[in-house]
């Protein structure tokens, strides 16, 4: 039985959104459709943003390869802006980073606060080395993988647009306590432990990122992020790509927004587009007391044994 609604009140409940692109290799259209609806999601009062994977840039390896930038190029210059105009957290989805001294670029999502300062950078740490449809992918081939698990504290302050209560700061001006988010993208939702170390060190929220295939989507995308949001109690937002992108790949949208009880709260059509919910942290908070599986979780070693059972 799902639990039942909480009195949600504005010092409890955060606006977030999913933001859904069809990316291609035109890094100036990819842009300005990423500015639009990041501007469209704050004027539906969204105070916590999230774009996809490889938002800037979606296509050929040389073509990404091509329009790789540091940490502060024009994508994360644009994410502070943007971020700090619409006094708003943004998860800047990915992007691809050229890092100084390293061979390969990287899979990085950057988390920009509402001051438009850097909170938190990721580096995908599970590389796509599969086939899928007959596609075979290689990630690894030019992408060094990340090394470290992030989590961050979302929480703006300051007026929203339109004259309503931003996230951090309640209807009577009341301040409300920074939330933790757990980043990842893409590929890693395939590897619950990186999930259960989310939560371990905090996490409410869940940021997912992605360019899941048209495939995967369709078979196993829903089934992964709402086992996830169960998993760990926790609320996820997964942003999607949509649509074709060079050299003929496929993304299959349908982004999401999942409370801790699993339910979605929001699914994205297929286009171009915004998605927004309110997630309920009493509903959270009601999720983990009455159904304290976390706490229920025995010590790391045990599950690490290897013992023989005999019959």
């Amino acid at each position: 039985m799902a639990p039942a609604a909480s009195q949600a009140d504005s010092a409890a409940t955060l606006r977030a959104a999913a933001v859904q692109l069809n990316a291609t290799e035109d890094v100036a259209r990819n842009l300005e459709v990423a500015d639009r609806l990041t501007r469209s999601a704050a004027a539906q009062g969204a105070r916590l943003v999230v774009l996809p994977e490889k938002w800037t840039v979606l296509g050929r390896s040389e073509v990404m390869e091509e329009h790789a930038q540091p940490l502060d190029g024009p994508a994360v210059q644009w994410a502070k802006q943007i971020a700090a105009e619409l006094k708003l957290d943004l998860i800047a989805g990915s992007f691809v980073e050229r890092r100084p001294n390293q061979g390969k670029t990287s899979n990085t999502s950057v988390h920009v606060g509402a001051d438009g300062t850097i909170r938190a950078a990721y580096r995908k740490l599970h590389m796509f080395d599969v086939e899928v449809d007959g596609v075979v992918y290689s990630e690894s081939s030019r992408e060094q993988a990340g090394d470290q698990v992030v989590v961050t504290r979302v929480g703006t302050a300051g007026p929203a647009q339109g004259g309503q209560a931003a996230y951090g700061q309640a209807q009577g001006g009341a301040p409300t306590a920074p939330r933790t988010l757990g980043m990842s993208i893409c590929y890693d939702v395939r590897f619950p432990e990186l999930y259960r170390a989310l939560s371990e060190r905090g996490a409410e929220l869940l940021a997912v990122p992605s360019a899941f295939t048209l495939a995967t989507t369709r078979d196993h995308w829903e089934v992964l992020l709402r086992a996830r949001a169960i998993e760990n109690q926790c609320f996820v937002i997964a942003a999607n790509q949509i649509g074709a992108h060079p050299p003929g790949n496929r993304s299959g949208g349908r982004s999401i927004i999942i409370d801790p009880w699993g339910i979605p709260l929001a699914t994205a059509p297929d286009s171009e587009c915004v998605i927004v919910a309110d997630l309920d942290f009493g509903l959270l908070a009601d999720v983990r007391e009455r159904l304290p599986a976390l706490n229920h979780r025995r010590a790391p070693q045990l599950y690490q044994q290897h013992a023989e059972v005999s019959a």
